[in-house]
């Protein structure tokens, strides 16, 4: 016999959409059990927060069904297991960032070691080990062209087992966003 967690979404009555969770859907672990278990409040907060990353803790406990103190309680939580972060994202043409590329890297030897070197440099905000024509996709963000090319030619190559590096080089960001929500 189990039991189901019920919340109501938002505090609207109106608005009766509710959040059941059976141990099935709360048991949203990876294949090696890693995954830290994500009940559907906790879900509903995430999504709350992806909305609106300022949102009062009371208006998001009222969302959910929870006190003000249990929602900081959870989000703190969430924080300390890396399931999620609260930033500013900044466009960065806007603070001095002139420059963005995606640089793909093909790799000889051991993927995970180059992928470790480029995620200390600060320069590198996304490192993914990918299947296809590269081993790893790189976004790099630079104040100009002589800073990218500095990165890319004295840094990413002289990292040991970098075998060749291809950039794309972003003339315009067309779309950029965190709201894909949960699942």
């Amino acid at each position: 016999m189990h039991s189901d967690i019920v919340a109501s979404r938002s505090a609207d009555p109106k608005d009766s959409r509710e959040i059941r969770e059976s141990p099935r859907e709360s048991a949203r672990e990876s294949r090696n059990g890693s995954t830290p278990h994500l009940d559907a409040v906790s879900l509903a907060i995430i999504e709350q927060l992806q909305e609106d990353g300022r949102r009062p803790y009371a208006a998001i406990g009222k969302a959910v069904g929870l006190s003000e103190a249990a929602v900081r309680q959870r989000v703190q939580k969430l924080l300390d297991q890396g399931v999620m972060q609260i930033v500013a994202v900044t466009d960065p043409l806007t603070v001095g960032f002139r420059r963005q590329a995606m640089v793909g890297i093909n790799v000889e030897g051991d993927v995970e070691s180059v992928a470790d070197a480029l995620t200390a440099m600060s320069e590198c905000e996304y490192v993914v080990m990918t299947a296809g024509s590269f081993d790893l996709m790189v976004e790099i963000v630079c104040e100009d062209d002589d800073h990218l090319l500095d990165v890319i030619n004295r840094n990413i190559r002289a990292i040991p087992g970098v075998r060749t590096t291809e950039s794309f080089v972003y003339l315009k960001l067309k779309k950029q966003t965190y709201m894909w929500g949960t699942r």
